[in-house]
């Protein structure tokens, strides 16, 4: 497993005219493993739909992603569990980028077996509405497992889990690292990211820190990143700042 150097320059990514990242500029180096934190509306979920190549940047660049190499976690807010899908289907779809939405169902084992590493043996045909949301995640992340890719994008992956939940399924990143995937997690548990992250990107619409993790989360920084998300204006437009 050997993911590309990611370099993403003078970022901007906005909604409508409305900034949700700023130029914002950093690196993860191949095999990283950094945490994004900030305070709520600071664009942790838009950078990562922008590295994944689901919202187009306003101005600026991602370099070293091709197609295919990303894994994204979105947040489970997000998902909609209504639609009748068994836990199988939902793992299935981390197989569209290799099989396509209409060829037949390539190596089913590999399903079984990605239940089966999150602590899902026999699930394959439980409904995903009727799943706990500990339960869900760890559907998510066998989706995850399946899609195999260098790059994984993890928005919130232990919000909202109970402790046991939250123990595998980190284990799972560990693994992860482990196998030199680079890995970038929006968290919001500060002590965790200390003790598991060894780089963070402190970010309040526009890059505040990035780098040895100690060093982004001090009390400096972390004061600065309050005060910015304080002065933020829910009708700015997004500025015409020279990228030089």
């Amino acid at each position: 497993m050997t993911p590309p150097e990611i370099l993403v320059s003078n970022l901007t990514v906005a909604h409508g005219r409305r900034p949700a990242v700023h130029h914002l500029s950093f690196t993860l180096k191949p095999g990283g493993l950094m945490a994004v934190v900030g305070p709520n509306g600071a664009g942790k979920s838009s950078l990562l739909r922008a590295m994944a190549g689901l919202h187009a940047p306003t101005e600026g660049r991602i370099e070293g992603i091709a197609p295919g190499q990303v894994a994204l976690l979105p947040q489970q807010a997000m998902l909609d569990r209504s639609f009748p899908l068994t836990c199988r289907d939902a793992v299935l779809f981390g197989l569209w980028g290799e099989s396509g939405a209409f060829r037949a169902t390539p190596r089913p084992e590999r399903i079984e077996a990605a239940l089966d590493a999150v602590g899902l043996h026999g699930f394959a045909r439980r409904p995903v509405g009727s799943l706990s949301a500990g339960q869900f995640q760890r559907v998510l992340f066998a989706r995850l497992l399946l899609q195999d890719a260098p790059i994984i994008l993890l928005d919130e992956p232990f919000n909202a889990l109970d402790a046991r939940t939250a123990a595998d399924l980190l284990g799972v990143v560990r693994r992860w690292h482990g196998e030199g995937r680079s890995i970038l997690a929006v968290l919001h548990d500060l002590e965790l990211v200390r003790r598991e992250f060894p780089e963070t990107l402190l970010l309040a619409r526009e890059g505040i820190a990035c780098g040895p993790t100690e060093k982004v989360l001090s009390a400096e920084n972390r004061l600065r990143a309050r005060m910015m998300s304080e002065a933020w204006h829910d009708h700015a437009e997004a500025c015409a700042r020279d990228a030089a």
